[in-house]
């Protein structure tokens, strides 16, 4: 049966992806972002966008991971759960990341708690999809912590996914009944963080070393394996290589 579902955050990089299944398998899924009028922030355009809508899947996320974030979903959240209200939208989905309750020395982090604490308090059934990290940001990853000839990571353990595979499990769970829960997903390998550095570095030619630091960047707080599966996640297929490999 075809549902209209309204994706904030549409255009982006797990958005755009989420659209297109969903309008694949007979859906009407509707972009909502600025560039159609749609502001999460002021509510502007929010209203009409979410119109007719059984299901609105949020996948904004804050331009910064610092002690701003907290305010960024606060005040989108609490503007998207009153306008759905109004709209009469009957489920509500969001994307969180696997083990982000158990990092509280990340600012980042909190804030998505936060988010996810406001979606569980509203009025409005929902669902939580929690992925790790995506393939897609670990050139950012090394970023944070390299120069010319060194990249510095910790041995911080994670089981990265493709976003083609998160955005499909987002899909699947905003065609279903509310969750009232969470439902975890995580790629098929486990990696600490430099061993996963190594092989995009050897992948792309770059001769840089990389060199274990366990205060190096934003995962360096982290503890123990919590960016890793737990036991009830959804194992997706896409190896790290295979993904590295399709990209040239």
């Amino acid at each position: 049966m075809e549902m209209k579902i309204a994706v904030l955050g549409g255009t982006g990089l797990i958005g755009s992806q989420v659209v297109r299944l969903l309008g694949e398998q007979g859906h009407d899924a509707e972009p909502l972002s600025p560039a159609n009028g749609v502001d999460l922030l002021t509510g502007a355009g929010l209203d009409e966008g979410l119109k007719g809508a059984e299901v609105v899947v949020n996948l904004t996320n804050s331009p910064t991971f610092d002690e701003k974030s907290p305010a960024f979903f606060q005040q989108t959240m609490d503007t998207m759960l009153a306008a759905a209200q109004r709209q009469g939208v009957g489920h509500a989905v969001i994307l969180s990341i696997v083990g982000v309750d158990q990092v509280p020395g990340l600012d980042y982090y909190k804030a998505k708690v936060l988010q996810e604490d406001v979606l569980k308090a509203g009025p409005i059934p929902w669902s939580i999809v929690r992925a790790t990290q995506f393939f897609e940001f670990v050139n950012a990853v090394l970023s944070w912590t390299s120069d010319a000839e060194t990249v510095r990571l910790p041995a911080t353990p994670v089981q990265p996914l493709a976003s083609a595979d998160i955005a499909r499990a987002v899909a699947q769970v905003s065609v279903g009944q509310p969750l009232l829960g969470v439902h975890n997903v995580a790629g098929p390998e486990v990696f600490t963080l430099d061993e996963l550095g190594r092989v995009a570095l050897q992948a792309q030619g770059d001769s840089r070393t990389v060199v274990i630091d366990p205060t190096a960047g934003m995962f360096g707080v982290v503890p123990g394996d919590v960016l890793t599966a737990p036991a009830d996640a959804e194992i997706t297929t896409t190896t790290f290589r295979d993904w590295l490999a399709a990209q040239k």
